[in-house]
């Protein structure tokens, strides 16, 4: 339970080894990171918690299911599971939610990774152009258009995104399969309403940006440029306020940890040890 709320969430590794926490991405859970959570566990402790209204969390009538109500409840699922400092993966709506977590405790945050998760609107690919059409509507109809998005097939097109033909193979369909019978008609309607608050969430990029470029976070960004929402400018644009970042383009899409878990684990493995080693 995290705050009255039944919360699903995996680990990994010792009790006492150095943190990282996976916060998950849309429209998954923290299934996404089933295979990277061993490689890393013989020296880190992980944590990837589901959040309210996804995978095998609870669906409480009262949670704040927004950007600030996911912060409030990782803040919360640290604190009870007594985490210090910690390392952040940063990947989907997962990177918007823990840096406005990274912003309320940024003298314990040890390391960044950043794994396609766009904060920089300048450098949105071309499938946003659908999302801001939606956007300039009023936000009831705008609702009611999202809602309809959210299906089976548009869970597969998401995971597939616009990832290579070659690569496509590597992304099983566990992950639509799997995640499309969680969402009861109430989830429908809490998704539908955590995607027309990134309309308001473009107001906090600049926020994200400053809390960057002053705090200045060892940051590791492993990126799949086929990705029609965050292609490879989506990357580059983060050298802005994290010159020193280490930056790795892979062969691969949004949902790197399909396509390239090999190359990514030794990245991370890699950088982990030498900003937040045991």
């Amino acid at each position: 339970m995290v705050n009255g709320t039944d919360a699903f969430y995996r680990q990994a590794g010792a009790p006492d080894a150095p943190v990282v926490l996976l916060p998950h991405g849309y429209p998954c859970s923290s299934y996404e990171f089933r295979a990277f959570m061993p490689r890393l566990a013989d020296r880190w402790r992980l944590l990837a918690p589901d959040f309210p209204g996804t995978g095998y969390s609870a669906t409480p009538e009262d949670f704040d299911y927004s950007f600030d109500g996911y912060a409030d409840f990782l803040e919360q699922f640290l604190e009870q599971q007594g985490v210090g400092r910690f390392a952040l993966y940063l990947h989907d709506f997962g990177s918007q939610i823990g840096l406005r977590l990274a912003m309320r405790m940024p003298q314990r945050i040890a390391a960044l990774i950043i794994q396609n998760g766009d904060i920089y609107e300048d450098a949105f690919g071309e499938k946003y152009d659908a999302l801001k059409k939606i956007f300039a509507k009023p936000d009831t109809l705008a609702r009611q258009e999202i809602l309809q998005t959210i299906t089976k097939d548009e869970f597969k097109r998401e995971f597939l995104n616009d990832v290579g033909a070659h690569l496509a193979p590597l992304l099983p369909p566990d992950l639509w399969e799997l995640h499309w019978p969680l969402m009861t008609d109430r989830r429908r309607q809490i998704a539908a309403g955590v995607i027309h608050g990134l309309k308001d969430n473009l107001a906090w990029f600049p926020r994200y940006q400053a809390y960057l470029r002053e705090h200045r976070p060892p940051t590791l960004i492993v990126w799949g440029p086929q990705d029609g929402y965050m292609p490879e400018k989506s990357a580059r644009a983060y050298l802005r306020d994290l010159p020193d970042a280490q930056l790795h383009l892979l062969e691969g899409g949004h949902w790197l940890l399909e396509t390239n878990l090999d190359e990514v684990v030794a990245l991370c493995r890699d950088f982990l040890a030498r900003h937040h080693g045991p």
